[in-house]
């Protein structure tokens, strides 16, 4: 019996889908692999602002085991979302020598060091992705964190309100961060935006700059202060967590 026309087209289109379905898993099993070692790095990371070098060394054993796990699996079979570009290729070598640095910044006793490699991991991955176009929570935390940076310029009690542009810059900056966190929300997916800390966090920094307009419309500097601090917390802790 002759295969219908409509069989065919069906046959077609699975034919088709299949490479594309097989590409989008490919960047689903690298994002979460990655995701697996970030989290290491994250609390790696906590516990050197707190000090405490030998935790956040046990912590870059993890790191580096499960960044291991990543470069086994990948760095010869390079997800189609990451065909053409250039970072992908020199990032294997790149992470292999910043973990030698790491060892020897760690022996060396040198939190800060070992910190900024550690972050250097991070913005490495965030230009990666960048670069093809992918964006994931962290990534969207990190633009998060760097409006925040430029947001604190305004954490002075000597404010001078008398220049519009003060008032104007606030809220623009406001307005900006509430988008952003928009954004993360979305980006997190069902499960993680369910989770009670994601909603904690996310909910309490909208919660806070809902406090802008009055504060700006009463020129208050010691209000703007008080959100500010608390923003620069619930920003903090989204980086820790989920940055």
């Amino acid at each position: 019996m002759p295969v219908s026309v409509a069989r065919i087209a069906v046959l077609a289109l699975a034919l088709l889908a299949g490479p594309r379905l097989a590409a989008a898993g490919d960047l689903a099993d690298f994002n979460a692999a990655v995701e697996k070692a970030a989290g290491h790095n994250r609390v790696a990371i906590g516990y050197l602002r707190t000090g405490n070098l030998d935790l956040a060394a046990l912590e870059i054993d993890r790191l580096r085991e499960a960044w291991d796990r990543v470069a086994q699996r990948f760095t010869t079979k390079r997800p189609a979302a990451f065909d053409g570009n250039p970072l992908y290729g020199p990032l294997w070598t790149t992470e292999s020598t910043r973990f030698v640095g790491i060892d020897l910044m760690i022996k060396m006793g040198k939190p800060d060091a070992v910190a900024n490699a550690l972050n250097g991991l991070r913005g490495d991955l965030y230009a990666l992705r960048k670069a093809s176009g992918i964006v994931v929570l962290a990534d969207c935390v990190r633009d998060a964190n760097a409006i925040m940076d430029g947001f604190m310029v305004y954490n002075d009690r000597a404010l001078d309100w008398s220049k519009a542009e003060v008032a104007a810059d606030i809220a623009g900056k406001a307005s900006v961060y509430g988008s952003v966190l928009d954004r993360c929300e979305t980006i997190a997916g069902d499960a993680t935006r369910k989770t009670p800390e994601f909603r904690r966090l996310i909910d309490g920094a909208k919660a806070s700059l809902a406090f802008i307009p009055q504060t700006i419309a009463k020129r208050d500097a010691d209000q703007l202060h008080r959100v500010l601090i608390e923003l620069r917390s619930f920003d903090n802790l989204l980086a820790f967590r989920f940055g």
